[in-house]
C-alpha cells in the first residue's frame, strides 16, 4: 500500500515572506522602515538567509527598494501613486464584477451573500472583518473566470498592502462596505453587467476617498 502524498511545507523563506507581508498590512512595518536582516531574523526566530530570501521576493513585488548607503526599505507611495492604484483597482475589479454577472453560478452568488452576512455580524471584530472582506473579493474574482484578470488584481493587492491597515477601521466604513456589497450582489443576481460594474466602482471609489482622508490625517500625504 502506497504512502499518502504529503503536501510540501512552506520553506522558511516563504514563511518569512508571508509574515513580513502581514506586518506591512497591519502597520507594524511602515513605508520608509529599514529592513535589517539581523533584527528581522531575531524577531522571526530564524536565520538571516530566509529573511534575505523574503526581502528579495518583496523587492520583486515592488514592496521594497534599496536606498544607497541605507539598504532595503519599505517602499513609500506618493499621492499620485495612491490614486493610480485605486484607479486601476476600480477598472480591474469593476471588470471582474461585469464578468461575474455573466458567469457566476447561483451557488457562488449564494456564497457571496453568505460572506457578506458574516461581515455584517462581525462589524466589531476588525481582524475577522478583514479576512471576510478579503474572502468576498477573492470569491468574486474567482467567479469572473479570467485567470489573467486574477493575476493582475493579485499584483495590485500586494502593492496596496504598503498603505497599511484596512480602510474599514475608519468610522462607519465597514457598515457602508457591507451595504455596497449587497448592492453589488443584487446586480449580479439580476445578471446586469453594467450595474454590477458600476456598483463595484462605487465601492472602490468610496474606499479610495476614505484612504486619502486616512493618509492625510496621518500626515503621510
Amino acid at each position: 500500500m502506497r504512502e499518502p502524498i504529503k503536501k510540501p511545507e512552506k520553506s522558511q523563506g516563504q514563511d518569512a515572506y508571508v509574515r513580513l507581508l502581514e506586518e506591512i498590512r497591519t502597520g507594524k512595518l511602515t513605508p520608509g522602515d529599514r529592513l535589517l536582516e539581523t533584527e528581522l531574523a531575531a524577531r522571526l526566530g530564524i536565520s538571516r538567509t530566509p529573511v534575505r530570501e523574503a526581502i528579495r521576493q518583496m523587492e520583486a513585488d515592488g514592496l521594497v527598494v534599496h536606498v544607497p548607503r541605507s539598504g532595503a526599505r519599505i517602499r513609500t507611495l506618493d499621492y499620485a501613486e495612491v490614486n493610480e492604484l485605486y484607479d486601476m483597482r476600480a477598472v480591474l475589479e469593476g471588470t471582474a464584477a461585469r464578468l461575474s454577472a455573466r458567469a457566476a453560478s447561483e451557488v457562488e452568488l449564494a456564497e457571496l451573500d453568505a460572506i457578506n452576512r458574516e461581515m455584517e455580524a462581525a462589524l466589531n471584530d476588525m481582524d475577522l472583518l478583514y479576512r471576510l472582506n478579503r474572502q468576498f473579493h477573492d470569491a468574486l474574482l474567482n467567479t469572473a473566470r479570467n485567470r489573467y484578470l486574477s493575476k493582475s488584481v493579485e499584483g495590485l493587492k500586494k502593492t496596496l498592502l504598503i498603505l497599511g491597515p484596512s480602510t474599514m477601521e475608519e468610522g462607519e466604513r465597514a457598515r457602508l462596505a457591507v451595504t455596497e456589497h449587497a448592492d453589488l450582489i443584487e446586480a449580479l443576481r439580476a445578471r446586469d453587467g453594467d450595474k454590477a460594474e458600476a456598483a463595484m466602482r462605487r465601492h472602490i471609489d468610496a474606499a479610495h476617498q476614505v484612504r486619502l482622508r486616512q493618509l492625510r490625517s496621518e500626515g503621510t500625504l
